[in-house]
Order: C-alpha cells, then sequence, then structure tokens
C-alpha cells in the first residue's frame, strides 16, 4: 500500500506563493499529480507529470503554478505563484502505478486579503 504525506499548504495573501510537497513510500512508476477541491465544487485537475517529465495544467494556473517530480525520492512538488483567491482548496497528491491508484489525505491552501 502506497502512502502519500503531503506539506506545505497554508494562507497566503493574493498575489503570494506557495509550494506543496508529496512524498510516495515506494517508486512511483507513473502518473503523479496534484488535484484540489474547492468547496462546493468537485475536485478537479491541477497539474500532472509523467515519469518522464512531461506535464498537464489546467488552463487556470497555466503560467502561475509548476509541477515537478523527482523520481529518486518519490516526490512530487507544486510551485504555486501569483496566487488568487480562486485557488482556495484542499490540494490532493495523486500517485498511479501499474492501474492502482492513490491519494494523499489533503492539504487546505488559502488564499485571502
Amino acid at each position: 500500500q502506497v502512502q502519500l504525506v503531503e506539506s506545505g499548504g497554508g494562507s497566503v495573501q493574493p498575489g503570494g506563493s506557495l509550494r506543496l510537497s508529496c512524498a510516495a513510500s515506494e517508486n512511483i512508476f507513473g502518473i503523479m499529480a496534484w488535484y484540489r477541491q474547492a468547496p462546493g465544487k468537485q475536485r478537479e485537475l491541477a497539474a500532472l507529470i509523467t515519469r518522464d517529465g512531461s506535464t498537464k495544467y489546467v488552463d487556470s494556473v497555466k503560467g502561475r503554478f509548476t509541477i515537478s517530480r523527482d523520481n529518486a525520492k518519490n516526490t512530487v512538488d507544486l510551485q504555486m505563484a501569483s496566487l488568487k483567491p480562486e485557488d482556495t482548496a484542499v490540494y490532493y497528491c495523486y500517485a498511479e502505478r501499474f492501474a492502482q491508484i492513490w491519494w494523499g489525505q489533503g492539504t487546505q491552501v488559502t488564499v485571502s486579503s
């Protein structure tokens, strides 16, 4: 059973930055990603990264968020800049391997003045 442990959430003012980190307990051969769920909304993909480093972002975060991974350390990070109030959500780390998927426990990101 793969465990994903997230860190780095918190509160920040609009325009600020935060970095989320996620560490997997085992090697992840497949996609790693960050999803987010705002209050009253469905969970959505924010960004994903393949093992070879290909990335995909939801349109609303393009140019502001950067996802990266370290395959040797089994980690995936999400650098968030120019944060907006609409980025407020619980952010979940996601990983998949051989048709199995795992989720982290979620970390709260609040953007407010």
